[in-house]
């Protein structure tokens, strides 16, 4: 079976890091089909169309950057360009697996109408949900609406996610939850040197990309500002960086608290291993990855019971408040520091492995094409 992934985000040579998640579900796929990426980028500063090609672990993946302009025909004729190197690597896909509306599943659709090629599409992005409603356009909301409709299936990564665009009107007969994906070396054995040797006391982490308006790193400052009156037995340790990054730092004096800046996922992995909790203040979430690496990781979360994080916290892992409750967050950290060492780490990572590892999230999106393809024989 031959896939191909086209999206709206992928990692790229100016970006390594977007589109991420789209990556890792190419490389779950791969693991039981043919999966083939063709990402297209807009790019400053070059005349030319440059056209690069590599293997990421199992995944063949073509890149074509053209020259960023006011001519949307560029976009396309970038694309024709990608297709074209496809076919001359005898590459021909059963299936498109179009990433984030609109444009990679406006693609999707016109190579299965010329084509008779079926397509899915995987929806990562927040803008559905109420908290931050960004979906508007009459036109975009048509296409959207159209496109959705014709596809074999939709795939958001959360059932918030799935619930709020069917709100806004994006209808399909077949909706099913897939989840993002976590690295295999979340669930492994803690083998390295301790990543918080140079800390003695129980280790509070947060992991993100810094922007306070969704994160509210803000708060979790402060609730470690409040509970430090209290117990001075915990440091909260804080990893990423991103727009709010520079200015939360400089504000922030509290003795408590560790930036560490920008570390690998395997880096990052290795603090989860050594943490007595995660927390997550966030305002609103569509999957919130960062919960489901420190699952994989055996570590208990304290979040905010928005997006997909009902979906993966309960007892047995975790303890949720609401947004924006300070109050509440300083009760949570402080209950969480009493009794994290109770929470039965094997099993928290066991059941992460069952719902976000590379073998289990590859074989429902497998299952989901052999289910697609069997549809479009009858």
């Amino acid at each position: 079976m031959n896939i191909l992934f086209i999206s709206e985000w992928y990692p790229h040579r100016g970006n390594a890091m977007t589109g991420l998640f789209v990556r890792k579900h190419a490389v779950a796929a791969a693991k039981y089909a043919v999966v083939n990426v063709l990402y297209v980028k807009a790019e400053k500063g070059i005349k030319h169309f440059e056209i690069i090609e590599n293997d990421n672990e199992n995944v063949h993946e073509i890149y074509v950057y053209y020259p960023s302009s006011k001519n949307k025909l560029k976009f396309f004729s970038a694309y024709k360009k990608g297709f074209q190197i496809l076919k001359k690597n005898n590459f021909v896909p059963d299936i498109i697996h179009a990433n984030i509306f609109a444009k990679a599943a406006i693609i999707a659709y016109l190579y299965g109408l010329c084509k008779k090629t079926p397509y899915v599409i995987t929806e990562h992005w927040s803008r559905y949900l109420s908290e931050n409603n960004t979906y508007k356009g009459f036109f975009k909301k048509i296409v959207t609406s159209f496109i959705a409709r014709r596809a074999s299936a939709i795939l958001p990564v959360s059932m918030v996610l799935e619930k709020a665009m069917k709100a806004n009107g994006i209808n399909n007969n077949y909706y099913k939850v897939v989840h993002n994906v976590v690295d295999d070396f979340f669930f492994e054995a803690d083998t390295h040197a301790s990543a918080s040797a140079e800390i003695s006391l129980p280790i509070i982490l947060h992991v993100s990309c810094f922007d306070d308006k969704v994160k509210n790193i803000s708060g979790i400052l402060q609730a470690a500002k409040i509970l430090s009156r209290k117990r001075n037995d915990f440091k909260l340790v804080l990893i990423g960086t991103g727009i709010d990054f520079e200015k939360i730092k400089t504000r922030t004096t509290d003795k408590n608290v560790i930036f560490l800046g920008e570390k690998t996922p395997e880096e990052v992995s290795m603090w989860m291993k050594k943490c007595a909790f995660t927390v997550l203040f966030s305002n609103y979430e569509t999957s919130a990855v960062v919960v489901s690496e420190s699952l994989a990781a055996g570590r208990p979360v304290v979040a905010t019971n928005t997006g997909g994080i009902p979906e993966k916290i309960n007892s047995s892992n975790g303890i949720m408040i609401p947004p924006k409750d300070t109050k509440k967050l300083v009760n949570a950290m402080d209950e969480m520091l009493d009794k994290y060492s109770f929470y039965k780490s094997e099993q928290i990572s066991k059941k992460a492995y069952e719902d976000y590892s590379f073998a289990t999230v590859g074989k429902q999106i497998f299952d989901i094409y052999k289910n697609v393809l069997n549809k479009s024989t009858l």
